[in-house]
């Protein structure tokens, strides 16, 4: 890995929790799938759409094309807007994920000028990519140039005293405690300016 290694655990995220291009979407499916994030039950669904359970059921089976006036009821009782319901989720709809990683059980990723340890990495399709770092580099010598990636992050110091340089700001020397939060996109590179290795927590956005 280069030095840019942001870009590449980023890529890893990414690759992790790649998937293929949806399916059409299916109505009564889509209409099921809200509904049972919601944990109503038909009967549930049916009086907040003020449709009758056996419409409702139709519907969500395929035996039925909702009218309009129906579909506005079935928006309205779930809370959203019409088009909502023929716009497949961008993303897996999944309730309740977790990921526990012990300490010291995270994917080690070195270079020369970091040492990372990403987290929660067997979730996948997550929009956040969490790591901890151990910051080697000393001098904005060791790198090769700025590291840029799309989206956010945020950066908390845990241990040491770091120098955070920026494309567009003075360097800010931050100690145990300060956090940073800052467009991806700017160039961005971190030094220790302690006598030991400081350690930080990132998290990047994989937007």
């Amino acid at each position: 890995m280069s030095t840019q290694d942001p870009k590449s655990l980023i890529r890893i995220a990414r690759d992790a929790g790649e998937h293929t291009e949806p399916e059409p979407l299916d109505l009564g499916a889509r209409v099921r799938e809200l509904r049972k994030a919601r944990n109503w039950t038909l009967e549930q669904a049916a009086s907040q759409a003020g449709l009758a359970r056996s419409t409702l059921s139709k519907i969500e089976n395929g035996q039925m094309s909702p009218t309009y006036d129906a579909l506005k009821k079935l928006a309205i009782g779930l809370e959203i807007s019409v088009p909502q319901l023929f716009t497949p989720p961008q993303r897996e709809q999944v309730i309740g994920r977790m990921a526990v990683t012990r300490s010291g059980e995270g994917a080690a990723h070195a270079t020369a000028t970091y040492e990372h340890e990403l987290l929660a990495e067997t979730l996948t399709k997550k929009q956040m990519l969490p790591y901890r770092a151990r910051v080697r580099a000393r001098s904005m010598d060791e790198f090769e140039g700025w590291v840029r990636h799309d989206g956010e992050e945020f950066m908390y110091v845990l241990t040491g005293v770091v120098r955070l340089y920026t494309e567009f700001y003075e360097p800010v020397e931050m100690r145990r405690g300060d956090s940073a939060y800052y467009d991806g996109s700017m160039g961005h590179n971190v030094i220790s300016v302690s006598d030991e290795d400081a350690t930080i927590l990132w998290v990047t956005s994989l937007a």
